[in-house]
């Protein structure tokens, strides 16, 4: 060792024996500097063999001294201790070499550095090693601290849209980036008079989306007239839309009766089922749609009115329009301005906050104090809901009224949603997890054994090293 303090640098070492400090006190001093410094320090001698290595070293990488004193840095590196040695390029280089090494899984900073005798030879190389896992872990925080930031902001957004829709209408409850983009155009069409279908499954709340756009829209002081096409029988239903005179066929009031649609005037009129109204009266609805007049049954004159038309439909309109089912020039009538409310099962982000708004809402019709059990929660995620909302608030009403106990659990539903889900089938995913790890675990101890070394076996798997060995040590290997 007295050959590493003996440079031409290290000029305090004349200057201390003049005051009678010896050689070996000199190198008793380096040693215990070395391994009080902080930083890891691994000192090589020219042959690339470690001849002393820190305290530092070993409590930063886990290698203990007697793993690398005495051995080549070659074999180290062959022993899948290290990744590479930065030992071995400044030996190549002749000059000071910096990389990340990868020990024990472990990614460091390390710097070695030669000493070079009299003859501009390599003596000993110094390496020093730092810790960078804070480092990372600090480049990792700012990165997730602004990713966190942008959810945020994101989020905010969201959250005035969100707070929008319920200071406008109460009841509407979602925060499904799906459901917002529903709102959001149906706040933009709500203040123009374009005819609007609304598409969706039945049970989605396209009821919902009317009230809001009547209410968002310039005639919100005006009537709301809601109209189920399905609901009234096709011989009737002329004349609940357009109205009568008197006298008009057997059983007319005598006064005659004003239909829904002058009822409406001002305001909006939203015909639902609209895929179920009659051929014939789809004639008779195109030409109040073009020329904003009705008729009534046995009237001779025409009636201006002023009304916005919604309608929806769960039906495909398009199909019904290639079978003649339904008139194509009246579809293009209604379809100006279509929106299509998703499923809730395309909106899983809508399920739980529905589910907790309507069990709210019945804890208190009904003075109880109801909970859900987490299962039923994950439960209620994964379901397919065909009955969308509808669906899911009926069930609400019925699992609170009927269970016996404050705790909603899964036993408590209906036997037709249990029979067709996968909470009845044998979980895998925790099988299927643990027989791969034990297959993992077998191929790595047999390439091991073949190979020796973890490079070696790392090389012949087709991954890296620094990942054979943090799988080695996730399988306890």
């Amino acid at each position: 060792m007295k050959t590493l303090y003996k440079t031409k640098d290290l000029f305090l070492g004349e200057n201390m024996r003049m005051n009678g400090v010896t050689s070996a006190d000199i190198e008793t001093i380096l040693v215990a500097i070395i391994q009080t410094c902080y930083d890891g320090i691994y000192v090589a001698d020219k042959n690339g063999v470690g001849i002393m290595v820190n305290k530092a070293y070993s409590r930063m990488t886990g290698v203990e001294s007697h793993e690398l004193l005495g051995k080549n840095m070659l074999t180290v590196v062959k022993e899948g201790i290290v990744s590479e040695s930065v030992t071995i390029k400044v030996l190549a280089e002749k000059s000071p070499q910096t990389i990340i090494q990868t020990v024990r899984g472990k990614e460091v900073l390390v710097t070695g550095s030669p000493i070079f005798d009299s003859y501009g030879e390599i003596n000993y190389v110094v390496t020093n090693v730092r810790d960078i896992s804070d480092l990372n872990q600090t480049k990792t925080a700012l990165h997730n601290s602004k990713k966190l930031t942008e959810k945020y902001i994101n989020e905010i957004e969201e959250f005035k849209k969100r707070e929008l829709i319920h200071m406008h209408l109460e009841g509407i409850v979602g925060q499904s980036q799906e459901i917002m983009r529903v709102f959001h155009l149906a706040r933009k069409v709500a203040k123009v008079d374009s005819s609007v279908l609304i598409l969706g499954e039945s049970g989605v709340g396209k009821e919902v989306i009317v009230n809001y756009m009547h209410q968002e829209s310039d005639r919100s002081n005006k009537p709301l007239i809601k109209v189920n096409c399905g609901a009234i029988p096709g011989h009737l239903l002329e004349s609940e839309l357009f109205g009568y005179e008197k006298g008009a066929f057997t059983g007319a009031s005598s006064q005659g009766k004003p239909g829904l649609f002058e009822m409406a005037n001002g305001g909006t009129i939203f015909l639902d089922e609209i895929g179920d109204m009659p051929v014939d009266l789809q004639v008779k609805l195109l030409r109040v749609l073009q020329e904003f007049e009705i008729m009534r049954v046995g009237g001779t004159k025409s009636i201006k009115i002023d009304v916005r038309v919604i309608s929806a439909t769960h039906m495909d309109l398009e199909a019904m329009v290639d079978k003649n089912d339904f008139r194509r020039d009246l579809y293009y009538r209604l379809n100006i301005v279509p929106i299509r409310v998703p499923p809730l099962r395309e909106r899983k982000a809508d399920i739980l906050p529905l589910a907790f708004y309507f069990l709210t809402k019945n804890n208190k019709k009904y003075k109880l104090n109801k909970r859900f059990h987490p299962e039923i929660l994950h439960f209620f995620e994964d379901y397919r809901w065909h009955g969308n909302i509808r669906e899911l608030e009926n069930l609400i009403e019925r699992l609170v009224v009927t269970t016996d106990n404050e705790e909603i659990l899964i036993k408590d539903l209906p036997q037709y949603m249990l029979q067709g889900s996968d909470q009845n089938r044998p979980k895998q995913s925790g099988k299927l997890k643990e027989m791969v790890g034990n297959l993992e675990r077998k191929l790595i101890k047999e390439q091991m054994k073949e190979s020796k070394t973890t490079r070696a076996a790392a090389k012949a798997l087709g991954i890296s090293q620094s990942a054979l060995v943090k799988k080695m040590q996730k399988l306890g290997l």
